[in-house]
């Protein structure tokens, strides 16, 4: 079992940890529950490890799960998208100190967004291809497109509200 526990956090988590942060960040508000988000992945993927076809890259698959774990943790305790004060991300541990005020600005305009926008924007952010975004969505290419383009535009207006 030791063995097992081992093989699994080097392929499914580490190799992932930092995607699976994004996400987790994205629809947390703050860093307890930034935490909680983080540790159900993890137990989702473990308790999931053996499900996973091979029918698709293991980053897609990783991917899928964190986005479901955040959205369910949404849908269940009915939390609502709402724009957030800058100072909530304060305690953020982010290793990119050089940029830290940006990506604040941005985590803070992704929670503004709806919870499929954002899910593309992460998706998009992480240069993911529009064939492997339709596949972690469930939506077609040509729809992850036009949702790219649409929500860019709405991102950019809402980090100029913010005055940048």
């Amino acid at each position: 079992m030791q063995t097992d526990e081992h093989a699994f956090i080097e392929e499914y988590f580490r190799q992932n940890e930092a995607v699976i942060a994004k996400i987790c960040r994205a629809y947390s508000n703050d860093s307890e529950e930034f935490k909680d988000l983080m540790q159900e992945v993890l137990l989702q993927l473990w308790k999931s490890k053996d499900s996973f076809e091979h029918q698709s890259k293991l980053s897609t698959w990783v991917y899928r799960v964190a986005l479901n774990v955040c959205l369910s943790y949404l849908r269940k305790r009915k939390i609502k998208t709402v724009a957030l004060q800058q100072s909530d991300f304060n305690t953020w541990d982010g290793n990119d100190h050089d940029r830290k005020e940006e990506i604040d600005v941005l985590y803070l305009a992704l929670k503004a967004l709806s919870n499929e926008e954002r899910a593309i924007m992460l998706l998009y952010l992480e240069e993911k291809k529009y064939e492997e975004i339709s596949q972690i969505l469930g939506i077609s290419g040509t729809h992850v497109g036009v949702k790219i383009n649409r929500t860019k535009k709405k991102l950019k207006k809402i980090i100029e509200g913010y005055g940048y």
